[in-house]
This record gives structure tokens, C-alpha cells and sequence, in this order.
């Protein structure tokens, strides 16, 4: 690979990644002053936190709401952005049993419906509540004051004096508590409940392998959601606006092809070649180490490279996810009488048992003799017994939808593999068809009777979509598989270094920095990385 010319475009730093962690970064060191040029290889910035229009419709691509977690307006105080929000309240569904979460005191309600549900498992529930309202205060404690990272604490001594050293001895201890709730939440479950379809319900839409404290935390994070007037989307135009405003470049529709680690610079796809002081890395790692050229290198540099290379390679991103949009002739208000715009909904409590793990495995892993009938017969289930994810943007703010009329994101987890198999043996269209129409009717024969006959328009992102778009590996969303050794660092206390990278003056920043992943991680290790890179200077 022959190395870039020496007329490439100079700049302090590279931001490699239009999410929202590169957007983090780069408005950051824009601020500072720097010389700064951001590359996305999509058409917008925001990657999963992104908001589009079709037929008058307002959707969101990735995440469906946004949660605080004691960083986000932080951010946005700090940098200056302004951002209408309302907030998002969540309805939590079984069959027909609805419970539209308030306050604390909902999970109470939580309890007696469980209760109503499964009446032989009553003891086992008030296990699982007790366990989640300790998580609970767990969670008001890691949240209790604004992350300091975004705070001036030369400037801000109150804050300093009389928020963040009275709460440290507490965030301290709570760290060491969160870490002993790390093991994987269905076997937690499986010490507390014997009812199988009990704890399919109450963990099945989490990944595989989740940790206990991540997922068991849902319910606080359910109470802190909140929307972004005209999308979440609205979060990535405001740091963009502010990269622009501070003098910082947005290059879209470009993708890096290399990197040359020596001669500390890259190339993109049209042969350009930029040099760089450092370079801020927030899309996938596995491209970052496919793409790194370590021609030059110190023999000790080029082993510690290969090194965390291999260990990138073995790992795997999460589980993805199958999102159907639906354009229906139907107004807000007969939705708004069901649930919020924000809805978890199964509609059988059966709970999927084996069908989306042993089952689907067994699918897999005998693929050549698998046939389609099986494939649509694993499917029929699959859908009648899962947990969904709905969300209705026009219940959280109405100019999402035209008047009369709704929008709606149905969500389930869905196998990456399943689709590449599908897709390599030639029936991907009649999958995917498939499975929108199983979707369709499990919700018109349950909580949404009146989407029959109303559906104006419909399609859907699988997760190659999304490995396509965002460019992430396995179409992963939240970063790396719980269920494999993780090649990065996963423990909150150590986020200051899971920036880090043993490429000279290479950082990285975003979901697959950090796991588990989300909108605040990924914005905390886009400040942290921006953060390393100005003490560096």
C-alpha cells in the first residue's frame, strides 16, 4: 500500500465518524480552537441518532428516545445548544394488561400486574421488585449529580464544594455494588424465578448475556426518557450546527480507506489524502485495524497493534435489531387511548422460551438442510411470543405525523447471521416480507386491532441495513456481544481509558469504545477522547 503524498490537506485533528460521539469530539476541539475536519460516509450526521421524513412523516432511524443519565444536557448547557424537549413516557404491555409507567411508585403497579399475570410466581416477583428498586437506588446515586466531565471545575467551585466531593464517597461505593450485579441477567433470573415464561417477560427484549445491573436498571431509565421537539435527531444537527459555528469541517458522503499510522495521516475513497496530529476514531474498531497501515512503525508498536487487533477481530457486536415503519390512516388519539408513545408490548406471556437463541442456533447451524417452511415456521413463533418496541412519534410530539394520521416504529431484536444466510441464499425479499406481515397481524390480533385495514404504507430496516448505513459490525447497535470476551473495556470507572488505543495518536470514541453502549456513553467517551487530545497539546 503505497503510502499518502506529501501535499495532504494538515489539520490538528481528524474526527473518523459522524455519530454522536465524533459529533461530541469535534464541537469540542472545534471550540478549543483546533483545526478540525469531521469525515461521515453517510449524507447526514447522527448515525443511530438520526431523524428523517417520508410522506410527511417524521421517524426515527436508531434509538427512539433519549435518556439524561446526568450528561446530555450537561453537554448540551455546556456547549451552548439549544433543544426543545418533551418527555417520553413509557406503557409497559403483556397480553392485555397495560401499565403506563408515572413515577417510582409504578413499579408497585409493575409488581401486581406481574402478579395478575403469572398468580403461582407472586413470592419470585417481589424477589425480582426488590432487586430492581435496590438497582433503582443504585441509579439515583450513579446519576445523582451532573457528570463533572462536563463541568468547569476551576470555574464552578460550588459545584465542586458542595455537589460532586459530598457525592463521590457514595458514587464509590455504589460502583463496587453495580460491579457485583455483572453477571448475565438470565442466569440472575433463574436463581430468583422457576417460571420460565416469568422471566422471559421480564428480560427477553434485553441482549443476550446483558449484565444484571444494566438490565434490571430499565425501570429508572424508563422514568428519565425524554424526546427532542422534531426527533432525536435534533441532538446531532445541534453539535453539528456547533462544529460548524467554532469553525470546525464537516465532510459527508466520504469514507476512509486508510490509514497510515507513521506518517500520521489517511485516505479517502477518492484518492485524498489529509495528515493529521491526531486522529479521533469513532466508528467501528474492526475497520479502524482493518484500514491502520503500520508500515514504518517501531517493530514493539507494530506487535502491540497486532496484538489488539486480533482481539477486535474475535469479538462481535450485539445483537441487532428488525424495524418496521408503518404509515397508518388512523389519528394519534385512538393510539394515545392504548399506551404511551413509547410502548414494550408482548402479546402472548408465554415468553419466546428457546425460539430466538437453542432454536434459531440449531437453524443455523444446520443451514444447508434447512428449509424455508422451516424458516417461516421458526418465525411464526417468533413473532407471536416476543417483545416489542413501539414507538409513536406523534404521541411525543404531534407535528411528527399529518393530521389524522400516525407513524409507528415497530422494533424486536433480530440474528444478523439469519439474515446474511437468507440473503446469500437469494430469498431476502420474501423474508423480510415475511416477517413485516407476521409483525402486522400479531399486533392487529392483539393491542392494535385497527392497523388491518389501515396500513397506507410500510418498510423496514434489517440489521444489514444497518450494517450498511452505519457501518457497524454485525449490525450491531450497543457496541460489543455480551455474550463473547469483550475486547474492550466495560467498567463505568474505567471510561478514561477506554479512549485509548496502541496507535500513535490514534483515540477512539462511541458505542464501540465502551460497552455496553448507548447515546451517553457514547457521548462521554467523545468528550474524553477530545479531552485527551487537548492535554496532549
Amino acid at each position: 500500500m503505497s503510502a499518502p503524498s506529501p501535499e495532504a490537506a494538515s489539520y490538528d485533528t481528524i474526527v473518523v465518524g459522524g455519530g454522536i460521539a465524533g459529533l461530541t469530539s469535534a464541537a469540542y476541539l472545534s471550540r478549543a480552537g483546533r483545526k478540525v475536519l469531521l469525515i461521515e460516509k453517510n449524507k447526514e450526521c447522527g448515525g443511530l441518532v438520526n431523524t428523517f421524513t417520508h410522506n410527511g412523516f417524521r421517524f426515527d432511524a436508531g434509538v427512539r428516545a433519549l435518556e439524561n443519565a446526568g450528561i446530555i444536557f450537561p453537554l448540551l448547557q455546556d456547549l451552548g445548544i439549544t433543544m426543545e424537549v418533551v418527555k417520553s413516557p413509557v406503557s409497559v404491555g403483556v397480553e392485555k394488561e397495560i401499565l403506563h409507567i408515572r413515577n417510582h411508585e409504578s413499579l408497585r403497579e409493575y409488581r401486581d400486574m406481574l402478579a395478575r399475570i403469572y398468580p403461582e410466581s407472586t413470592n419470585e416477583i417481589d424477589d425480582v421488585i426488590a432487586l430492581i428498586r435496590k438497582i433503582m437506588k443504585y441509579m439515583d446515586v450513579l446519576y445523582g449529580v451532573e457528570n463533572p466531565v462536563f463541568k468547569d471545575m476551576k470555574r464552578d467551585r460550588e459545584f465542586l464544594m458542595k455537589q460532586l466531593l459530598p457525592w463521590l464517597p457514595k458514587f464509590l461505593l455504589t460502583v463496587r455494588k453495580i460491579n457485583r450485579l455483572s453477571t448475565p441477567v438470565e442466569d440472575t433470573l433463574e436463581r430468583i424465578i422457576r417460571n420460565p415464561s416469568l422471566r422471559d417477560i421480564i428480560a427477553q427484549h434485553f441482549f443476550l448475556g446483558t449484565p444484571t445491573f444494566f438490565a434490571l436498571s430499565y425501570f429508572s431509565l424508563y422514568l428519565d426518557y425524554f424526546y427532542p421537539k422534531g426527533g432525536v435527531g435534533a441532538l446531532a444537527e445541534g453539535l453539528a450546527n456547533k462544529i460548524r459555528a467554532e469553525g470546525g469541517e464537516i465532510m459527508t458522503e466520504t469514507t476512509v480507506t486508510d490509514v497510515f499510522a507513521e506518517q500520521h495521516s489517511l485516505r479517502d475513497d477518492t484518492g485524498r489524502t489529509y495528515a493529521y496530529d491526531t486522529l479521533i476514531w469513532a466508528a467501528d474498531l474492526k475497520t479502524l485495524y482493518h484500514r491502520t497501515q503500520t508500515d514504518g512503525l517501531p517493530q514493539r508498536e507494530k506487535k502491540q497493534i497486532t496484538g489488539v487487533k486480533n482481539a477486535m477481530l474475535k469479538g462481535r457486536g450485539s445483537e441487532s435489531v428488525f424495524s418496521l415503519f408503518l404509515e397508518v390512516d388512523v389519528p394519534l388519539e385512538t393510539f394515545r387511548e392504548i399506551s404511551h408513545g413509547h410502548f414494550f408490548y408482548t402479546p402472548s406471556k408465554r415468553g419466546l422460551g428457546e425460539t430466538h437463541h437453542a432454536q434459531l442456533r440449531q437453524l443455523l447451524d444446520n443451514w444447508e438442510t434447512t428449509g424455508r417452511e422451516q424458516v417461516f415456521s421458526w418465525l411464526d413463533a417468533f413473532t407471536e411470543y416476543n417483545t416489542f418496541e413501539i414507538s409513536i412519534p406523534g404521541l411525543k410530539y404531534a407535528d411528527m405525523a399529518p393530521p389524522g394520521q400516525s407513524g409507528l416504529v415497530v422494533s424486536l431484536l433480530a440474528e444478523y447471521d439469519l439474515f446474511v444466510k437468507v440473503r446469500d441464499a437469494g430469498w431476502l425479499e420474501e423474508f423480510t416480507a415475511g416477517l413485516e406481515a407476521r409483525i402486522v397481524r400479531v399486533l392487529s390480533h392483539s393491542i392494535f386491532p385497527m392497523l388491518k385495514d389501515a396500513i397506507i404504507e410500510q418498510f423496514s430496516f434489517s440489521p444489514l441495513s444497518i450494517e450498511n448505513r452505519i457501518g457497524s459490525s454485525e449490525g450491531a447497535i450497543v457496541g460489543w456481544s455480551f455474550a463473547e470476551p469483550l475486547p474492550v473495556l466495560s467498567k463505568i470507572q474505567q471510561a478514561g481509558r477506554a479512549v485509548l488505543t496502541p496507535i500513535p495518536d490514534v483515540y477512539q470514541a462511541g458505542q464501540w469504545a465502551y460497552s455496553p453502549g448507548g447515546v451517553p456513553m457514547s457521548i462521554l467517551t467523545g468528550k474524553l477522547a477530545a479531552d485527551r487530545v487537548l492535554r496532549k497539546r
